[in-house]
């Protein structure tokens, strides 16, 4: 029966430069237009972790030489991210979907997600955007910009690491649910949306942080009723042991399950954990709901109970 899916697609999944990119989305884009061609209907977020924090460095480093360059808000870099991104997700479901005679078009929403400016995360920055440098490279770096935190990555390097609050509302959430009604494939809430707060006039204003695009994808899925959310990351299954002699890949998990396995600390912060606390969250939120976490490459087998980690309440 077909489904309306969410999909959240890491921003590690889209290369590291713009070269990769093209590749990585051309690869992303086939398992994606599969599902669609299955006759699910389809809303793509994606992350941009790497990208907006290349693009926050590269004007950062600009600014240092160019007179007429100054550094960008990562509102206006997170905006730039989702235009470049959706564009190439764009391009590349195109020449897919023509290839199997599906006339259905993807579009990108620079989307705007509402976050509390009260919340914690502002006074613990938490997330992780940008490239991998060795510890040397990063005091280097924050010796030289004293407002930029980095931190180790999960053995994987040190990365910058700014403030990532909850998202409470998407601006854009009925321009979404349109597009989607009216058969076309949307692509929004790009690295987690542009986070804006409510002012006192009326009107929206940026705030700086980057918002968790598991968290964002969660949120769009809620609202837009949609009966699965599948949140596609670089391994098969969702393990518990990771990396040890006990590992152990889920097939599935029911809601208890998860959180036993969380408070045990099985799954990384900035990795594996959002993942699994988002998929949580959707199964939790209405009777019937399903989450999959499952490798981008296999997306398609992953719905028909062939791999994947099945979220259930």
């Amino acid at each position: 029966m077909p489904k309306t899916i969410v999909i959240a697609l890491g921003g590690n999944a889209l290369g590291k430069n713009l070269y990769e990119q093209r590749i990585a989305v051309a690869n992303a884009a086939k398992p994606m237009a599969e599902l669609i061609a299955q006759g699910h209907s389809v809303a793509i977020c994606h992350g941009n972790g790497p990208q907006v924090g290349m693009i926050d460095l590269a004007f950062e480093a600009a600014s240092r030489t160019e007179s007429g360059i100054h550094p960008m808000p990562l509102s206006t870099d997170g905006a730039m991210s989702q235009g470049y991104i959706g564009l190439g997700i764009q391009k590349a479901l195109y020449r897919e979907l023509k290839a199997r005679g599906i006339a259905k078009h993807a579009a990108t929403i620079v989307t705007q997600v509402v976050v509390d400016p009260a919340d914690p995360a502002f006074a613990a920055p938490s997330k992780p955007i940008g490239p991998f440098y060795s510890e040397e490279e990063a005091r280097s770096i924050m010796a030289a910009s004293p407002e930029i935190t980095l931190t180790e990555d999960s053995g994987r390097g040190w990365r910058r690491i700014v403030a990532s609050p909850e998202p409470q509302d998407i601006v854009e959430k009925e321009v979404i649910a349109s597009m989607l009604a009216c058969g076309h494939v949307v692509i929004a809430c790009g690295g987690g949306g542009i986070p804006v707060i409510h002012n006192d006039q009326g009107g929206l204003d940026p705030w700086e942080a980057v918002i968790d695009k598991d968290f964002a994808s969660e949120k769009l899925a809620e609202y837009l009723d949609a009966d699965m959310l599948m949140v596609l990351t670089a391994v098969d299954q969702v393990a518990i042991g990771f990396g040890t002699p006990d590992e152990r890949w889920l097939s599935s998990v029911t809601t208890a399950e998860a959180e036993g396995y969380i408070a045990e600390g099985q799954f990384a912060p900035g990795s594996m954990l959002p993942k699994v606390q988002a998929a949580l969250r959707f199964v939790r939120s209405r009777a019937g709901r399903e989450a999959l976490i499952c490798s981008l490459d296999r997306a398609p087998e992953a719905l028909l109970g062939k791999t994947g980690t099945l979220f259930v309440h």
